[in-house]
C-alpha cells in the first residue's frame, strides 16, 4: 500500500479514540515504524502508548528470510540478534524511523530458538532500559505459550503479546500461561485473535496460524459461525471479544489495513454479545 493510505488508516484508529499502536522492525522492513511515526509524531505524546520489538536488526546484507512475504519494502532484510548490544542498536535505529524520542514498550520478538541469549542479552539490555526510566514496560511477543510460560518464571516481564494461542479456536494460553501471568501481575496483549483468517471467514483453503487450516479445524470455525449467527452476533465480534473475558488479558490487538478495517473492527468490539453465546461456545 502507498504511504498517504498506511497514515489514512493510523489517523482512523486515532480518530476512533485507540492509543495504544503496536509495531516492529520486521513488518514491512521498517515502514511500519516509519509510517507509524509519521501520523503519532503529530499526536500529543502522553496520550498514545507505543510497543515495538527487538530481536531482529535490518540489514542491506542479510538474505532474505525464507517465506517473507512483504511486498514493495526497503532493501533490507532482517537478521536475527538478541544480544545485549544488538537490542541497544535496534532501539537507536526503531526510534530513528519513528521519529520520535521514546517507546513505552519493548517486546523481545520471536525468540523461539534463542531463549537463553534472549534471556542473557536482550531481556538484561531492555531491564537497564525500564531501570533508567527509558522504557516503561518489559515484554515479550510470541506466537507460542510455552516459552513466555519460562519468562514468566525466570525474569521480571510487564507484559506479553500472545499472538493466536487465547482465541475462541486455540485456548492453549488458557492452560498455563495466563494463570501464571495473573499470579505474577503481567499483563497479557492478546493478538491474532482470527487465527491468521480463519476466525475472520471460515472457508475451506482459509488460513490458521499462517498455513492452510487443517478441513477438522475449518469445521469447527464454521460450527462457531452457526452458533453465532443464532443468538445475531457475527464470528468476528466473538473472536476480537473472546480474550478480554480473562482477568490476564488487559488489551485486544488487532491488525487493519485499510480505513473499512478500522471501523470495521471498531463495530466488532462495540457489539453486544449475550453471556449464553459464550457459554455456547465454551461448550
Amino acid at each position: 500500500m502507498a504511504d498517504d493510505e498506511a497514515h489514512r488508516v493510523v489517523e482512523a484508529a486515532w480518530q476512533a479514540g485507540i492509543r495504544f499502536f503496536d509495531t516492529a522492525p520486521l513488518y514491512g522492513h521498517g515502514l511500519a515504524e516509519q509510517r507509524l511515526g509519521a501520523v503519532l509524531r503529530a499526536k500529543p505524546r502522553e496520550e498514545f502508548v507505543l510497543a515495538t520489538k527487538v530481536g531482529r536488526l535490518l540489514r542491506a546484507d542479510a538474505p532474505p528470510e525464507p517465506g517473507q512475504a512483504y511486498k514493495g519494502v526497503p532493501p533490507v532484510n532482517p537478521t536475527f540478534d538478541f544480544s545485549y548490544d544488538g537490542v541497544m542498536r535496534s532501539v537507536e535505529e526503531s526510534l530513528a524511523r519513528l521519529g520520535l524520542d521514546r517507546v513505552d514498550v519493548l517486546h523481545i520478538h520471536d525468540p523461539d530458538e534463542h531463549f537463553e541469549e534472549a534471556l542473557a542479552g536482550a531481556y538484561r539490555a531492555l531491564d537497564r532500559l525500564r531501570a533508567e526510566g527509558t522504557i516503561k514496560a518489559v515484554g515479550a511477543g510470541m506466537n507460542q505459550a510455552e516459552m513466555l510460560v519460562r519468562f514468566a518464571r525466570e525474569a521480571d516481564f510487564d507484559c506479553f503479546l500472545l499472538a493466536g494461542r487465547y482465541t475462541l479456536l486455540d485456548r492453549t494460553g488458557a492452560a498455563e500461561l495466563l494463570p501464571v501471568c495473573v499470579e505474577k501481575s503481567i499483563a497479557i496483549i492478546a493478538g491474532g485473535v482470527f487465527n491468521s483468517g480463519i476466525l475472520a471467514n471460515p472457508r475451506p483453503g482459509t488460513t490458521f496460524n499462517y498455513q492452510q487450516a487443517p478441513p477438522e479445524l475449518v469445521d469447527r470455525a464454521l460450527r462457531m459461525q452457526e452458533i453465532c449467527a443464532r443468538h445475531g452476533v457475527e464470528l468476528k465480534a466473538a473472536a476480537i471479544q473472546f480474550p478480554l473475558r480473562h482477568p490476564a488479558v488487559a488489551s485486544v490487538l488487532t491488525g487493519c489495513r485499510s480505513v473499512r478495517e478500522v471501523e470495521e473492527n471498531v463495530r466488532m468490539f462495540q457489539a453486544p454479545i449475550p453471556s449464553s453465546l459464550w457459554d455456547e461456545l465454551d461448550a
